[in-house]
């Protein structure tokens, strides 16, 4: 088995110097409180303004999760356009290699940049830019059966990581410690990404055929999910809802292969007698550099992805703040069957399992 990699545990939400009292808010509720202090200049000054960025960074396209949980493998059968163009996928990638039980394991390494991207307000709303300053770093992931997945990256000297057990999924950051993740376990939204083709046939399994686009030059299929309401309410909490979630892949006529993944997701927060605020984050991924691993399976060893965040409500200055930032990787090493790697090394942080909402989650999964 190869050496692990020793990289400082991370999460998900960006930080500021209130950290005992973001921890009494909800998880969701500070990380967009948070946010609102970073992007408006409030937690930083122009030599602290890096270190924000990156933490903003980090916190949006580290460790995002699918929307979408997986689904119990369903009988394959053509009966819709939706299912005959997932069908195609797995022939392309050679999912059945990895469905058969031959493969159990998967290891993955490689690089990352990150960027906040500068651009041009227009419309009256105002735009939030690093002035494209780039973060490099690296990333591992390891997967078992593909419930059960860690993630571990590090960025110019800040780490964060994520992980699941199989029933519940947590985060990671210095700046909020660990915590789990409302809604039970998903997959890695990094898996997504062209690297797990199981989990995307799967994930894909139930969605709409939306009609078809161009991508970069490419004619696609185009499929849709949308998170239902009862879903929705298990993420949210007493001061933010989640108003809508979907995910969108755009799946190429010619090669079958997934070419780009789109999620958005709104959140309304409230807190009692303040005005309410709106959050509508945006994430669109494409894939590149399919090869085949071991000679069987189809990955895509690059991609970039861009993400906008964007607040707006009553006492936001512009009519709409959005922040755009970008992720650049490369993928180094794929390994299937990593030996030696079991279970046990998807326990969840000590303070995770401590934790009142993930006993909820064991108890309600019982």
């Amino acid at each position: 088995m190869r050496s692990r990699v020793a990289l400082e545990p991370l999460a998900e939400e960006p930080g500021g110097g209130e950290e005992e009292a973001s921890r009494r808010r909800s998880g969701l509720h500070a990380a967009l409180h948070r946010w609102a202090r970073l992007l408006s200049g409030g937690a930083a000054g122009d030599d602290a303004r890096p270190a924000a960025d990156l933490r903003v960074l980090l916190s949006v396209l580290a460790c995002p999760l699918s929307p979408v949980p997986l689904l119990p493998r369903l009988p394959r059968h053509v009966a819709s356009s939706a299912q005959y163009i997932i069908e195609q996928f797995r022939a392309t990638t050679g999912c059945s290699k990895l469905e058969d039980g031959a493969v159990k394991s998967m290891y993955a390494s490689g690089r990352v940049r990150l960027s906040m991207l500068q651009e041009p307000s227009g419309g009256g709303g105002g735009v939030i830019g690093g002035g494209g300053r780039a973060h490099e770093g690296s990333f591992v992931l390891w997967q078992l059966a593909p419930s059960m997945w860690l993630v571990e990256m590090s960025v110019a000297g800040q780490s964060v990581a994520a992980g699941s057990d199989g029933r519940v999924a947590w985060r990671r950051t210095p700046w909020l410690g660990a915590h789990a993740a409302r809604g039970g376990s998903r997959p890695l939204r990094r898996a997504l990404q062209g690297l797990d083709p199981v989990t995307i046939a799967s994930i894909f399994s139930t969605a709409e055929h939306a009609g078809e686009k161009q991508v970069d030059g490419e004619d696609c299929f185009v499929l849709r999910l949308d998170v239902g309401p009862s879903v929705l309410s298990s993420w949210s909490d007493g001061t933010a809802e989640v108003i809508r979630h979907g995910l969108t892949g755009f799946f190429s006529q010619r090669s079958g292969l997934l070419a780009r993944l789109e999620d958005s997701q709104l959140t309304r927060i409230q807190s009692p007698g303040a005005p309410a605020m709106y959050w509508e984050t945006t994430i669109a991924s494409g894939m590149s550099d399919y090869r085949a691993v071991d000679g069987a399976v189809a990955v895509a060893h690059a991609g970039t992805s861009t993400a906008h965040l964007a607040r707006f409500g009553v006492g936001v200055r512009a009519a709409r703040v959005v922040t755009r930032m970008e992720e650049s990787w490369n993928i180094d090493d794929v390994a299937f069957n990593v030996p030696g790697l079991g279970p046990d090394a998807f326990i969840p942080p000590e303070e995770v399992r401590r934790s009142r909402s993930y006993g909820a989650a064991i108890a309600a999964g019982k």
